[in-house]
């Protein structure tokens, strides 16, 4: 579990997801594979492709990564890494205080989205891999229960932790799919309204 900085802070859930070692090529590989995914879609994006902004081969892509599948699921991984690493300085800046702390998580996820700029990596590659068994999808259900740990630790209870999650995921869904910018800080009210 991860402490915040004070004393009366909660507990935050382990981080799931750590760096793995690559070879400079591996790195190359998964940067390239990464941005691609994230900008044009999984399955718009081939290996080809990624092996030639890589500046590698296919076969070197291969002997690194096993499949495109796994690289997905690397690729989706890192991201899920670099957003809990984005995320835990808000949460450790906002102090013991509940109400702060998840309000804390939302101001992350606003800064994050306009930040990225296509969304949610999540929410978009579900939505091309989901429901077929992909490796991708365990990833993408271990990102979003480690959110939902984060909210009721926050929360201090397994109910209203719940229910602050589906805020925030709603919010993601909203700004994602529904191209509604205003949907953090509307659900960012709602989150108050509960823990308030």
């Amino acid at each position: 579990m991860t402490a915040l900085n004070s004393l009366n802070a909660p507990t935050l859930p382990e981080v799931p997801f750590d760096s793995p070692t690559l070879t400079p090529a591996g790195e190359r590989l998964l940067d390239a594979a990464s941005e691609l995914f994230y900008r044009r879609g999984i399955r718009a994006v081939g290996v080809d492709l990624v092996a030639e902004v890589a500046g590698t081969t296919k076969k070197t892509l291969y002997d690194r990564f096993g499949s495109k599948d796994e690289l997905v699921a690397l690729y989706l991984r890192r991201r899920a890494r670099r957003w809990q690493d984005f995320l835990l300085p808000y949460l450790q800046d906002s102090g013991p205080d509940r109400l702060a702390a998840v309000s804390a998580v939302f101001d992350a996820l606003d800064a994050w989205l306009r930040e990225q700029g296509r969304g949610c990596a999540f929410v978009n590659a579900y939505a091309e891999v989901g429901g077929t068994g992909h490796p991708a999808e365990a990833v993408i259900r271990t990102e979003k229960d480690w959110m939902r740990q984060v909210f009721v630790a926050l929360a201090g209870d397994e109910s209203l932790g719940a229910e602050l999650h589906l805020l925030y995921e709603g919010a993601v869904v909203l700004h994602t799919a529904g191209g509604r910018h205003d949907a953090v800080p509307i659900a960012r009210a709602a989150a108050a309204r509960l823990v308030g």
